[in-house]
Protein backbone atom coordinates (compact mmCIF):
# COMPACT_ATOMS: atom_id res chain seq x y z
CA UNK A 1 0.00 0.00 0.00
CA UNK A 2 2.48 2.23 0.68
CA UNK A 3 4.71 1.59 -2.71
CA UNK A 4 1.50 2.79 -4.34
CA UNK A 5 1.01 5.58 -2.38
CA UNK A 6 4.31 6.93 -3.52
CA UNK A 7 4.07 5.67 -6.79
CA UNK A 8 0.68 7.75 -7.10
CA UNK A 9 2.35 11.12 -5.33
CA UNK A 10 5.48 10.44 -7.66
CA UNK A 11 3.36 10.76 -10.83
CA UNK A 12 1.73 13.41 -9.38
CA UNK A 13 4.94 15.51 -8.96
CA UNK A 14 6.18 13.97 -12.06
CA UNK A 15 3.09 15.09 -14.04
CA UNK A 16 3.05 19.20 -12.60
CA UNK A 17 5.12 20.70 -15.42
CA UNK A 18 5.45 24.30 -15.71
CA UNK A 19 3.81 25.36 -18.45
CA UNK A 20 4.67 28.08 -20.16
CA UNK A 21 2.27 30.78 -21.60
CA UNK A 22 2.84 33.17 -24.96
CA UNK A 23 3.81 36.27 -24.40
CA UNK A 24 2.26 39.34 -25.59
CA UNK A 25 3.12 39.57 -29.03
CA UNK A 26 3.81 43.15 -30.44
CA UNK A 27 2.10 42.82 -32.99
CA UNK A 28 -1.17 41.59 -31.46
CA UNK A 29 -3.98 41.42 -33.12
CA UNK A 30 -7.26 43.36 -31.11
CA UNK A 31 -9.63 41.74 -30.01
CA UNK A 32 -12.55 43.37 -31.93
CA UNK A 33 -10.49 42.31 -34.91
CA UNK A 34 -9.96 39.20 -33.82
CA UNK A 35 -13.18 38.13 -33.85
CA UNK A 36 -14.03 39.68 -37.12
CA UNK A 37 -10.79 37.17 -38.37
CA UNK A 38 -12.75 34.43 -36.60
CA UNK A 39 -16.05 34.94 -38.05
CA UNK A 40 -14.23 35.23 -41.29
CA UNK A 41 -12.09 32.06 -40.78
CA UNK A 42 -15.05 29.86 -39.95
CA UNK A 43 -17.38 30.82 -43.36
CA UNK A 44 -14.14 30.13 -45.03
CA UNK A 45 -14.14 26.86 -43.80
CA UNK A 46 -17.69 26.40 -44.12
CA UNK A 47 -17.87 27.13 -47.80
CA UNK A 48 -14.51 24.59 -48.24
CA UNK A 49 -16.68 21.66 -46.35
CA UNK A 50 -19.55 23.13 -48.92
CA UNK A 51 -17.84 23.08 -52.36
CA UNK A 52 -14.24 22.28 -52.14
CA UNK A 53 -14.67 21.01 -55.70
CA UNK A 54 -15.31 24.46 -57.23
CA UNK A 55 -13.08 26.39 -55.19
CA UNK A 56 -10.45 23.90 -56.36
CA UNK A 57 -11.58 24.18 -59.80
CA UNK A 58 -11.56 28.43 -59.75
CA UNK A 59 -8.45 28.55 -58.22
CA UNK A 60 -9.62 30.71 -55.54
CA UNK A 61 -7.42 31.59 -52.63
CA UNK A 62 -9.54 31.72 -49.92
CA UNK A 63 -6.29 32.15 -47.16
CA UNK A 64 -5.08 34.98 -49.21
CA UNK A 65 -7.79 36.74 -49.69
CA UNK A 66 -8.85 36.30 -45.71
CA UNK A 67 -5.65 37.87 -45.21
CA UNK A 68 -5.21 41.10 -47.53
CA UNK A 69 -9.16 41.84 -46.30
CA UNK A 70 -7.90 42.39 -42.40
CA UNK A 71 -4.45 43.48 -43.35
CA UNK A 72 -2.41 41.10 -41.74
CA UNK A 73 0.07 38.22 -42.50
CA UNK A 74 0.16 33.96 -41.00
CA UNK A 75 2.46 34.88 -38.45
CA UNK A 76 1.03 37.69 -36.61
CA UNK A 77 -2.33 35.70 -36.86
CA UNK A 78 -0.97 32.45 -35.55
CA UNK A 79 0.78 34.13 -32.48
CA UNK A 80 -2.54 36.21 -31.88
CA UNK A 81 -4.51 32.85 -31.88
CA UNK A 82 -2.25 31.24 -29.77
CA UNK A 83 -1.81 34.17 -27.25
CA UNK A 84 -5.45 34.79 -26.63
CA UNK A 85 -6.10 30.98 -26.88
CA UNK A 86 -3.49 30.49 -23.67
CA UNK A 87 -6.25 32.91 -21.53
CA UNK A 88 -9.48 30.26 -21.66
CA UNK A 89 -11.58 33.00 -20.43
CA UNK A 90 -10.59 35.53 -23.00
CA UNK A 91 -11.23 33.13 -25.57
CA UNK A 92 -14.59 31.94 -24.66
CA UNK A 93 -15.45 36.37 -24.71
CA UNK A 94 -13.70 36.46 -28.19
CA UNK A 95 -15.90 33.18 -29.22
CA UNK A 96 -18.80 34.72 -27.67
CA UNK A 97 -18.21 38.11 -30.08
CA UNK A 98 -18.29 35.58 -33.07
CA UNK A 99 -21.21 33.60 -32.09
CA UNK A 100 -23.10 36.92 -31.93
CA UNK A 101 -22.03 37.75 -35.00
CA UNK A 102 -22.59 34.50 -37.03
CA UNK A 103 -26.24 35.11 -35.41
CA UNK A 104 -26.74 38.51 -36.97
CA UNK A 105 -25.27 37.13 -40.14
CA UNK A 106 -28.23 34.14 -40.57
CA UNK A 107 -30.69 36.48 -39.31
CA UNK A 108 -29.89 38.81 -42.31
CA UNK A 109 -29.19 36.02 -44.79
CA UNK A 110 -32.66 34.63 -43.87
CA UNK A 111 -34.66 38.04 -44.14
CA UNK A 112 -32.96 38.77 -47.24
CA UNK A 113 -34.08 35.67 -48.31
CA UNK A 114 -37.56 35.76 -47.27
CA UNK A 115 -37.36 38.98 -49.24
CA UNK A 116 -36.69 37.18 -52.50
CA UNK A 117 -38.80 34.50 -51.57
CA UNK A 118 -41.88 36.51 -51.39
CA UNK A 119 -41.02 38.83 -54.03
CA UNK A 120 -41.35 35.61 -56.21
CA UNK A 121 -44.58 34.80 -54.99
CA UNK A 122 -45.91 38.28 -55.35
CA UNK A 123 -44.78 38.21 -59.42
CA UNK A 124 -46.19 34.18 -59.76
CA UNK A 125 -49.46 35.73 -58.43
CA UNK A 126 -49.28 38.87 -60.66
CA UNK A 127 -48.67 36.86 -63.10
CA UNK A 128 -51.21 34.70 -62.96
CA UNK A 129 -53.72 37.06 -62.78
CA UNK A 130 -55.22 37.44 -65.85
CA UNK A 131 -56.88 40.83 -67.11
CA UNK A 132 -59.09 42.71 -63.85
CA UNK A 133 -61.55 43.86 -66.65
CA UNK A 134 -62.86 40.25 -67.55
CA UNK A 135 -63.77 39.08 -63.88
CA UNK A 136 -66.56 40.50 -62.68
CA UNK A 137 -68.31 40.17 -58.68
CA UNK A 138 -70.77 38.46 -60.37
CA UNK A 139 -68.38 36.01 -61.44
CA UNK A 140 -66.52 35.72 -57.80
CA UNK A 141 -69.75 35.21 -56.69
CA UNK A 142 -70.85 32.89 -58.80
CA UNK A 143 -68.11 31.23 -58.74
CA UNK A 144 -67.48 31.40 -62.36
CA UNK A 145 -63.62 32.42 -61.99
CA UNK A 146 -60.84 32.04 -65.45
CA UNK A 147 -59.49 28.92 -66.36
CA UNK A 148 -56.02 28.61 -66.66
CA UNK A 149 -54.12 27.19 -69.65
CA UNK A 150 -54.69 23.31 -68.28
CA UNK A 151 -58.72 23.63 -68.10
CA UNK A 152 -58.39 23.87 -64.05
CA UNK A 153 -59.77 26.77 -62.09
CA UNK A 154 -57.33 28.94 -60.85
CA UNK A 155 -57.05 28.47 -56.72
CA UNK A 156 -54.40 29.68 -54.25
CA UNK A 157 -52.99 27.66 -51.45
CA UNK A 158 -55.66 25.27 -49.86
CA UNK A 159 -57.98 25.51 -52.51
CA UNK A 160 -59.35 28.50 -52.03
CA UNK A 161 -60.66 30.65 -55.32
CA UNK A 162 -58.35 33.45 -56.33
CA UNK A 163 -59.73 36.70 -55.45
CA UNK A 164 -59.17 39.67 -57.39
CA UNK A 165 -58.80 42.90 -55.62
CA UNK A 166 -60.22 45.06 -58.27
CA UNK A 167 -63.29 43.97 -59.48
CA UNK A 168 -65.67 45.93 -61.72
CA UNK A 169 -69.36 45.73 -62.69
CA UNK A 170 -70.74 44.91 -66.02
CA UNK A 171 -72.85 47.36 -67.34
CA UNK A 172 -74.90 46.80 -70.70
CA UNK A 173 -73.64 48.72 -73.78
CA UNK A 174 -76.28 51.28 -74.78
Amino acid sequence: MKQLTALVFILILWSCQDVKRPEIPENLIPEDQMAAVLTEVYLINAARSFDNKTIKEQKVRLDSFFFRKFNIDSLQFVKSNAYYTANLSAYNALFEKVQQRMTLMKVEADSLKLAFVLGLEAKRIRDSICDESTITKADVLSDNLPIDLKGKRKTSNGGLPVIVPKLIDRKPMQ
